[in-house]
């Protein structure tokens, strides 16, 4: 083989090496880039459930306030009933004692 052959044969070998690594180079940074995809998009993922979880607990926090104000109304009302079945016990009495004075008076109760 004569040089100018040798010297063929060296620029293609030396071609299909750069071509090789520029091929193996692409499919890195390929690889890099939808590397970076998957953790942006993964980021991304990772925001919307934390905006979701803080939504969800802003919720919980106002369900627990208005919970709390029904059991408030709930009592109240349990003790305004309470009063009344008292204010009728009362009156009901009242209204016995005051039908057998009517009767002692020698009246007619209604």
């Amino acid at each position: 083989m004569d040089a100018a052959t040798l010297g063929a044969v060296g620029t293609i070998v030396v071609g299909l090496a750069a071509a090789a690594a520029a091929l193996i180079g692409h499919r890195g940074a390929n690889a890099a880039s939808q590397s970076g995809v998957v953790i942006t998009g993964s980021l991304g993922l990772v925001n919307e459930l934390q905006e979701e979880r803080d939504k969800l607990r802003e919720r919980l926090v106002e369900n627990e306030r208005l919970l709390a104000a029904a059991y408030a109304e709930l009592a109240s009302e349990r003790a305004d009933k309470t009063a009344l079945h008292g204010q009728i016990t009362t009156l009901t009495a009242e209204n016995t004692r005051l039908r057998e004075r009517i009767v002692e008076l020698g009246g007619q109760p209604t």
